[in-house]
């Protein structure tokens, strides 16, 4: 016979089991997939982008927002096609919330459209395709690095106002970070009064710069857009040719990115770069990031695995800001569009409308210190946004930078 005490009890123990079933859920993995590259040309940035992002869960003891993570790693190879298919796996095999990556801009191109119908947020670390966060804005899409071209268009200006060279020829890696980064610099140092003499372009996978750098000739300097290990290859062959001496270089970012620094000597010292971090910078944040890095990968933090470690902060934010519950991707995704980061190794920062950084670029030259290279700052333009000194809706009517524009040459 049910009696009231023994109803009462009998309540009590449902309302222990579901909240127990509760905090069970609560207490539920965050899935987190990350799409990297680990051979082939892009093999380094992909190296670094892991090793920032695992950082920055370990810091946290592998939790976030009172959640553990369960981290899931997919190789692209740095091919479109097979990075679309590990993007599939990782949604529809691994059940991923979330996915961290890719290294490239072309892989970027390739699976922007899958996530954006799959409604799965893509938090992009490092491949910084000018049109995913201009003309082809995906609502599930945020960008922790930079546009191609944002950290060019003040590294143009500086070339011809504070450094006064006249005459540029350019040389980048074909395809469309190394275009687009090409096409920014060109813009606004024709616009400070230069003019871009010739374009060169190298394949990715160029195993020699030769050909390329007998045709530099009758330039006040060069500039290089580089990614992964093509950057030191190239400056080490620019060197043995004897140009260093005589045609000065600016580079873009990852050129000189101090993923692949620590492998250089003499032929990169002294270049003029742009970026959006160095690991020279002096604030608290970095240097104990800096140091914490350094102890567990031997190498100084760079492009790839700084952009990593900024989408664990953007994240972090994003998930305490609505108490861990990713599975309300609406709720998770306004949340991620509104993240300031202000801790950040590289500077303050925050997105604009289109869910790109607006943050310091820093002009760097790359010094030996303490026996190590590094890119200390000369330099720094506060908040740039990645329509520069352009007025947005201006910039969005021009075609997306590419290999011709803004100038055909």
């Amino acid at each position: 016979m049910l009696t009231r005490r023994s109803l009462v009890a009998a309540g009590a123990a449902m309302a222990t089991l579901a909240a127990t079933r509760g905090s069970r859920a609560q207490a539920s993995p965050i899935r987190i997939g990350m799409l990297t590259v680990k051979s082939g040309a892009l093999a380094s940035g992909g190296r670094q982008m892991e090793d920032g992002f695992r950082l920055f869960l370990r810091e946290r003891n592998n939790q976030i927002a009172g959640r553990p993570v369960e981290f899931i790693v997919a190789d692209t190879g740095g091919q479109p096609a097979l990075a679309k298919t590990r993007a599939q796996e990782l949604v529809q095999r691994s059940n991923v919330h979330l996915v961290v990556g890719p290294v490239a801009a072309f892989e970027a191109l390739a699976i922007n459209d899958y996530f954006a119908e799959a409604e799965i947020p893509f938090l992009c670390a490092s491949a910084a395709a000018e049109d995913m966060t201009q003309r082809k804005v995906n609502p599930w899409f945020v960008r922790t690095s930079s546009t191609s071209a944002q950290p060019c268009h003040p590294l143009g200006e500086y070339a011809a106002r504070e450094l006064g060279y006249r005459k540029i020829i350019t040389i980048a890696d074909d395809f469309a970070f190394g275009q687009e980064q090409t096409a920014g610099f060109q813009r606004a140092f024709e616009a400070a009064g230069g003019k871009i003499a010739t374009k060169l372009w190298a394949p990715l996978n160029a195993a020699d710069y030769g050909s390329y750098i007998s045709q530099i000739t009758g330039a006040d300097a060069v500039f290089a857009a580089f990614a992964g290990a093509n950057g030191q290859r190239f400056l080490r062959q620019y060197a043995e040719y004897g140009l260093k001496q005589t045609t000065p270089i600016v580079a873009a970012m990852t050129t000189v990115d101090e993923g692949v620094l620590h492998s250089m000597g003499d032929e990169a010292a002294g270049i003029i770069s742009a970026g959006w971090y160095s690991a020279a910078l002096e604030s608290e944040p970095n240097q104990r990031f800096v140091e914490k890095l350094r102890k567990e990968t031997g190498n100084d933090p760079g492009f790839y695995s700084v952009g990593s470690y900024s989408a664990g902060l953007a994240l972090e934010k994003a998930l305490v800001a609505i108490g861990g519950k990713i599975e309300d991707k609406a709720a998770f995704m306004a949340a991620l569009r509104q993240v300031r980061v202000d801790d950040d190794p590289r500077g303050p920062w925050h997105l604009d409308e289109y869910a790109n950084p607006v943050q310091n670029i820093y002009i760097r030259r790359t010094e030996k210190k303490n026996g190590r290279l590094m890119n200390t700052v000369i330099e720094s333009y506060p908040n740039v946004s990645q329509f520069w000194n352009y007025d947005p809706e201006a910039f969005l009517k021009a075609p997306v930078y590419s290999r011709n524009d803004p100038a055909k040459i």
